[in-house]
């Protein structure tokens, strides 16, 4: 390693990549105890949703099917403290949560060169911190790898496989007849402003030049409702431009500097066409940023226990040890990008998926390392697959699983593939206990709470302890209704011990009340900011002050709320534990979908 220093770390996981999936995976973990390295080869953490690249996190349709558990969390700080939703703002909120957890060593702008490996387990990994020019060895009982790009894959011989399996491989009817190695190619996207004047916009030189749409676009159609099109309508709820495309059709790695210079004639031709080629409508927005780091959808995936195909995607994903799920289209982008641009190639086909389906824990270590986690779009898949897995929402979740794995795995001496039966099943409880919906598996209520008496009506009790914590439709809410300033109580006969009190207040799964705009909805973040663009806000529906008193005695009280889910420490002896909900962030009334204590 030459003249240049070399750190040593030691710890229990070390997680590679700190896009959502891995920084997800390193907080699950140093929360419940474990050391914890996370390795980001960049300055910020959220990969594709950073301010360095912008897209936005999407997920399983549905607005019943939301994610939660952490990125819920990220969420909620996010829409409290950066309600303009500005995406430097958004890489702090990711910031600090790792930084503020004192069991997280956090290593930034650490690129992951070497890994030392014996009888199929990593030892360490070393990475190169540019910043301090100083070589970063890590040693770890376990290891994630959430770089998207699978990095340590060729570095410790790991399973893996690239490019597009052939339709009688997996028996996948919407696969490619013949196998290849193409995949979905990397976009650079650009955020432009509403102005209330006329603003010019002159392109630089070497910009690609697009007189007419048809010279970039495929007209608005459809085909068999397989089809999308080259949509370039910007506004605050307009398109993220996804299609500016690029980098399927060759070597997605090794490439990705060349792609990456094409692709930004591309972003800025497109903005000269919209402002200049054609009256479009544009003349008071302006450009106020374009992404130089392009956001990658497939490169190298890993070869687990279980590969999850169309089939399993198509039938629900009803897995026994479901620990994570899906829900967006399966979709799969042609591998030519912008170079496709005729009736017969289409940019893009979307097949549907059920929302919810299951992903298997079994996806998400590998076949032939003992002790190599993965999460991400680099999972265990298919292509198919993982053009529907692919999404940040789905990968977050894929990260809760395995970062609660290894902290299940290092207290109790297994490897991953050694979590099974009743272990597994600890596993799903604990991710339901951090506010992960698992389909199919309603949560577990603790007994204390089911031998307690309640000041509720027998149907009110029922649906408070049905362990289902959002609604399943409109006419299946699963919450209960209180007014502002109500009491729910909890009696014994005897004294208890009292250990922890949960709630799962209503988040507004509308998200009406957090803001107006469709996109923001679905999770807030913004690209293009029009005149309408209106900031968020918490939504009404969360409680906001809220008091516990044990035995008539205040033993807890909190006055600015902002999350769904909140967990008090309690640490007390009582008979009676009431919890007061005070007032709402707007709301009239308060609805909880759980409350218990254990």
């Amino acid at each position: 390693m030459g003249t240049f220093q070399t750190k040593e770390y030691f710890c229990d996981f070390c997680v590679v990549g700190g896009g959502l999936a891995g920084t997800v995976a390193a907080l699950a973990a140093a929360r419940k105890g474990l050391r914890v390295v996370l390795i980001q080869d960049r300055p910020v953490l959220g990969g594709n949703s950073s301010s360095e690249i912008r897209v936005w996190v999407r997920g399983a349709k549905g607005i019943y099917n939301k994610e939660t558990g952490i990125l819920g969390e990220f969420e909620e700080e996010n829409i409290y403290r950066n309600p303009t939703l500005a995406p430097t703002l958004w890489d702090s909120v990711l910031y600090g949560k790792i930084k503020g957890n004192p069991n997280i060593t956090l290593l930034l702008n650490s690129s992951c060169m070497q890994a030392e490996c014996d009888n199929g387990r990593i030892l360490s990994v070393t990475a190169w911190q540019l910043t301090t020019y100083t070589w970063q060895k890590v040693y770890a009982r376990f290891f994630a790898d959430c770089s998207g790009d699978s990095v340590l894959a060729p570095l410790t011989g790991a399973a893996h496989r690239i490019g597009r399996e052939a339709q009688s491989e997996y028996g996948e009817s919407i696969a490619q007849p013949v196998a290849d190695e193409k995949g979905m190619g990397m976009c650079c996207f650009f955020s432009a402003r509403e102005t209330d004047h006329p603003v010019k916009f002159t392109p630089p030189s070497w910009a690609n030049v697009y007189e007419t749409d048809e010279d970039f676009a495929v007209v608005s159609y459809k085909v068999n409702n397989l089809s999308t099109f080259r949509d370039h309508a910007v506004a605050t709820s307009g398109t993220n431009f996804w299609w500016m495309e690029l980098g399927g059709d060759g070597e997605a790695i090794v490439n990705t500097e060349e792609t990456r210079d094409e692709l930004v004639k591309i972003v800025f031709g497109i903005w000269d066409h919209i402002k200049n080629k054609g009256n479009h409508g544009y003349e008071n927005w302006e450009l106020d940023w374009v992404g130089f780091l392009p956001g990658k959808r497939e490169s190298v995936r890993y070869i687990g226990e279980h590969v999850l195909k169309q089939s399993d995607i198509e039938e629900g994903g009803v897995f026994d040890d479901v620990v994570a799920y899906g829900g967006w289209p399966m979709d799969s982008l042609n591998p030519l990008g912008m170079k496709a641009n005729s009736f017969d190639e289409l940019p893009s086909q979307m097949h549907p998926a059920p929302s919810p389906y299951g992903i298997s824990y079994r996806c998400l270590y590998s076949a032939n390392i003992d002790n190599l986690f993965f999460a991400g779009r680099n999972i265990s898949a298919t292509h198919v697959g993982m053009s529907s897995i692919r999404v940040m929402g789905t990968c977050a979740l894929m990260g809760q699983a395995i970062g609660t794995a290894a902290a299940l795995c290092e207290k109790n001496g297994f490897l991953p593939r050694e979590l099974r039966g009743t272990d597994l099943k600890k596993l799903q409880m604990q991710l339901q206990e951090d506010g992960v919906f698992l389909p199919g598996l309603p949560r577990q209520i603790p007994a204390l709470s089911l031998s307690a008496t309640l000041n509720l009506s027998d149907e009110q009790r029922s649906v408070l302890f049905n362990g289902i914590e959002r609604p399943r439709s409109e006419e299946e809410r699963n919450d209960i209704v209180l007014e502002k300033g109500a009491s729910l109580v909890f009696s014994w006969e005897e004294k208890q011990k009292l250990s922890e009190l949960r709630i799962q207040f209503d988040r507004d799964w509308e998200r009406t009340s957090v803001t107006p705009n469709f996109k923001m909805q679905v999770f807030p973040m913004k690209l293009n900011e029009g005149k309408d663009f209106v900031p968020v806000k918490v939504a009404d529906t969360i409680v906001r002050s809220f008091a516990v008193y044990a035995d008539g005695e205040k033993i807890y009280e909190c006055d600015n709320n902002y999350y769904a889910l909140v967990k008090v420490p309690l640490s007390v002896e009582a008979k009676m534990l009431e919890v007061k909900m005070i007032d709402t962030w707007g709301n009239d009334r308060v609805h909880l979908f759980a409350c218990d204590v254990k």
